[in-house]
């Protein structure tokens, strides 16, 4: 049974990709293109109480993460924020992050907090037929 927090970022609907241990999620409001949520399937709510399968997979689940965003919206920084402050269980909020606007799916995003840290209560609420584009789109620049 899926925990909590992967059922608040509406798992299984906005599942990019499945791990043994991780599962990364395309984030319902996109606060920049290509925002992600990536989560840890144990139930846990301390970093550090994490299996150590679990921190093992996290370089690969990182490394696919930048391969397929730097593909797909060409980000110029990318920041990792592990916030857990309302949704408890080990996640990561996966913002790409822009100096110039992207395109996607129809909509134009821009990163109006460049360079400066994102604003995460901020961001594009998409139709449902844009948020299964762009999942579509992020999902076909996965690593294999």
């Amino acid at each position: 049974m899926p925990h909590e927090t992967l059922l608040k970022f509406n798992y299984p609907h906005t599942l990019v990709q499945e791990y043994a241990h991780w599962v990364v999620l395309l984030r319902p409001k996109q606060v920049t293109v290509g925002s992600l949520v990536f989560a840890c399937k144990e139930e846990l709510t301390r970093l550090p109480d994490l299996s150590p399968a679990a921190f093992a997979e996290l370089q690969r689940v990182t490394s696919d993460i930048e391969q397929a965003l730097k593909q797909a919206f060409t980000f110029d920084k990318i920041n990792y924020l592990l916030l857990m402050m309302v949704d408890k269980q080990v996640h990561f909020h996966v913002i790409p992050r822009y100096a110039s606007s992207r395109e996607a799916c129809g909509v134009v995003f821009t990163d109006a907090d460049w360079p400066k840290p994102p604003d995460v209560t901020k961001g594009v609420d998409l139709s449902e037929q844009q948020f299964a584009a762009l999942l579509a789109l992020v999902k076909s620049h996965w690593p294999a």
